[in-house]
């Protein structure tokens, strides 16, 4: 595999920004590691870090780079800081970053497949609502969408109190309600479903440690997923934490996971 630290300018943000990208390459004599590499353009994992960290967390908490050596899969890991993927009241706008410019920009710069079927999306925490966001909103453009551990109810987080400080809310999205916007899942779930569900097909993968202070509210997104809309959601759950050895583990199954609709 080729490892990229990739700096660029964004156009949506204004400024230089930075984003860690594996690309496959073909090798038989690298100690420990074979790698793949197609003559098509690659199909591309866009993978989303959390809350706390940045695009290099991926590859310093994680084996992602081994993961996907032999599956010919480039992955882009960008940097959003604390934005979580949205256009923010008092920031920048890392929603037409992420959904619009970055996928254009990878495109522009690597051998990577622009198809739909070729494009997926999966992050962590804050991550995983992005991804989920992406899914949801951009069917037209990933065919996959994975959330580990994701903060899937913003409604609840933006009230005082909770493990994200509400300053941080306010800075992201002002003083307006939430609920019933584009940056509530449970809104845009039924938007999609009422929408595009027959057009652009997506599939969703949950996942969420028992003992994760996240949960309950996965366990309410999946419940409300699965009884009142029509997605195709895998659910998955077993005991873990809100932390790296069940987030290492659980990439490998999302890999896994989307290959299973491409054999």
């Amino acid at each position: 595999m080729a490892f990229i630290e990739c700096n660029f300018f964004s156009e949506a943000l204004g400024m230089s920004s930075s984003m860690n990208v594996i690309l496959p390459e073909s090798t038989d004599s690298q100690i420990g590691m074979k790698g793949v590499a197609s003559e098509q353009a690659f199909p591309t994992l866009y993978l989303l870090h959390g809350y706390s960290d940045d695009h290099t967390i991926w590859m310093r908490r994680t084996s992602i780079e081994r993961y996907v050596s032999e599956l010919g899969f480039a992955v882009v890991m960008p940097n959003v800081h604390k934005s979580f993927y949205t256009n923010m009241k008092f920031g920048d706008s890392y929603w037409d970053f992420i959904s619009e410019e970055l996928p254009s920009k990878v495109q522009s710069l690597f051998k990577v497949s622009s198809e739909r079927k070729d494009n997926f999306v999966a992050g962590l925490s804050m991550g995983g609502y992005g991804a989920f966001k992406l899914g949801l909103k951009c069917p037209e453009k990933f065919s996959a969408a994975a959330s580990l551990s994701g903060v899937l109810d913003l409604v609840s987080h933006s009230k005082p109190s909770d493990n994200i400080p509400s300053k941080y809310f306010r800075n992201i999205f002002g003083e307006s309600p939430i609920d019933g916007t584009e940056n509530d899942l449970f809104f845009l779930k039924k938007e999609y479903t009422h929408n595009k569900i027959e057009e652009f097909p997506v599939r969703f993968y949950q996942c969420c440690g028992t003992e994760d202070f996240l949960y309950s509210e996965n366990i309410n997104f999946k419940e409300i997923a699965k009884t009142n809309l029509n997605i195709d959601l895998t659910y998955e759950e077993e005991a873990g934490a809100h932390e790296w050895s069940y987030w290492d583990k659980k990439i490998q199954r999302v890999l896994q996971w989307i290959q299973e609709d491409r054999k």
